[in-house]
C-alpha cells in the first residue's frame, strides 16, 4: 500500500516532488506516466498520436489500478489518471495518503514548457490547462486528504512539508 499518492495536474510537481517524497521518507517512488511508457514500449505523446486518447485512458487506468494496489511507497498519478471512474472508487474506499499539489496556470506552463510534449496542451497551452483544471479541479480536492501548493516552492522543501504532516498522522 503506497505511503503517499500524489495527484494534480500537468506542472504541478507530481514528479519531482515525489522523487524528494519517497528520499525524504527512505522509500520507493513510482511515477505512473514512466510505467505506462514501460509497458507500452512508446512516449506518451506516442500513444496519443497513434492511438488517441480512450486508448490511453484504458491502459492508464489498468497500470494505476495495478500500481496502487502492489506498491508500497510514494505514487504519482498522472493528472488524468483521476478521469475513471474505477481510480476514484480505489482512491475513495481506500487508507491511502491522497495529496493533491495544486500549482497556478503561470507556473505550470512554465513548468511543463521545459519537460517536452504534453499531447492535451498542444495549441494554446495555457489555455488547455486551464479548461483541463476547470474540468478536474473537484475531482482533485475531493480525492486529496491533503493540498499543497507548488508555486515558487522547491520540491524537496514541499516534500519536506508533507513528510511532517505524514509523520503527524
Amino acid at each position: 500500500m503506497p505511503q503517499a499518492v500524489l495527484i494534480g495536474a500537468p506542472g504541478s510537481g507530481k514528479s519531482s516532488v515525489g522523487k524528494a517524497l519517497a528520499k525524504e521518507l527512505a522509500t520507493s517512488f513510482i511515477d505512473t506516466d514512466n510505467v505506462i511508457e514501460s509497458v507500452a514500449n512508446s512516449s506518451i505523446s506516442q500513444i496519443f498520436a497513434d492511438h488517441g486518447e480512450a486508448y490511453f485512458r484504458e491502459i492508464e487506468e489498468e497500470v494505476v489500478l495495478g500500481v496502487l494496489n502492489s506498491e508500497p511507497g510514494v505514487v504519482a498519478l498522472g493528472g488524468g489518471s483521476i478521469l475513471s471512474t474505477k481510480v476514484q472508487e480505489l482512491l475513495k474506499n481506500s487508507s491511502f495518503l491522497v495529496i493533491y499539489l495544486q500549482v497556478s496556470s503561470h507556473q505550470a506552463i512554465a513548468r511543463v514548457s521545459k519537460h517536452g510534449h504534453r499531447p492535451l496542451l498542444v495549441g494554446n497551452p495555457e489555455e488547455n490547462w486551464k479548461k483541463l483544471v476547470a474540468d478536474r479541479s473537484a475531482i482533485y480536492s475531493e480525492l486529496s486528504s491533503l493540498t499543497f501548493s507548488t508555486d515558487s516552492q522547491k520540491p524537496a522543501d514541499i516534500a519536506h512539508q508533507i513528510a511532517l504532516e505524514i509523520t503527524r498522522r
